[in-house]
């Protein structure tokens, strides 16, 4: 994604994605973000997740394939955490807090087991579009690229999926998702809302049901529910 010059080529991200979101890359917006991505490289820093990662939610979830957004703001900001897919971590890696109680909650709504990895790849596959606000971040700095511009683009993804497509299950967890629903339109789509999984949110998370709920909504517009069981 990030050599020179901007050609839509040099962006590994799916094609159904390219198309959709082809103004956007060709946009000076765009050209900015990456400005600030590629000055932070040549500065030493130590960027997160790995550059093949940067698009991994859309190279896993094709745009024509998205059942349900899941919102989060950045990536993790330790080493071999950061996935390119909101919440997830790779094999491997100790499970972080908010995925513990993700975790609690899908046992808790629909008697599934904690899994031993982190890894939500699967979800991905099977439509859902793992989506952070900001795709990019510098080791050891939470949201040091907020400034960069990703929610512009973040943003316009959520907007095409909100004109494009029906029938969308939008999980919005916390406050900073939760500002995301003016881009939705709820007479097409469904918003679920909740606290952040963060243990700092007090556990207000827990309970919520949403894994149920959405395969539910799924199972009521006739299409095939998510198989949220990881392992």
């Amino acid at each position: 994604m990030m050599e020179s010059g901007i050609q839509l080529e040099n962006i590994k991200i799916d094609s159904s994605w390219k198309e959709v979101l082809k103004d956007e890359f060709l946009s000076p917006y765009f050209a900015e973000i990456k400005q600030h991505y590629l000055k932070a490289k040549s500065q030493g820093a130590i960027l997160y997740p790995p550059a093949k990662l940067l698009f991994n939610a859309f190279n896993l979830t094709p745009f024509d394939k998205v059942k349900v957004v899941l919102l989060g703001q950045d990536p993790y900001h330790q080493p071999n955490q950061a996935m390119g897919l909101s919440f997830s971590v790779p094999y491997g890696v100790r499970i972080p807090p908010s995925l513990q109680n993700i975790y609690k909650e899908l046992q808790a709504d629909l008697g599934i087991p904690p899994s031993k990895s982190g890894d939500l790849s699967h979800w991905a596959r099977e439509g859902v579009l793992l989506l952070n606000s900001i795709l990019s971040v510098e080791g050891g700095k939470p949201a040091s690229h907020q400034h960069f511009g990703w929610q512009h683009f973040t943003d316009a993804v959520i907007a095409q999926i909100n004109a494009h497509c029906n029938g969308i299950v939008f999980l919005l967890w916390g406050n900073y998702a939760k500002a995301k629903k003016a881009l939705i339109d709820t007479n097409k789509h469904f918003v679920l809302e909740a606290a952040h999984p963060s243990p700092l949110a007090r556990s207000g998370f827990l309970g919520c049901r949403h894994f149920s709920k959405t395969n539910e909504i799924l199972l009521s517009l006739g299409k095939t529910p998510i198989h949220w069981n990881l392992d």
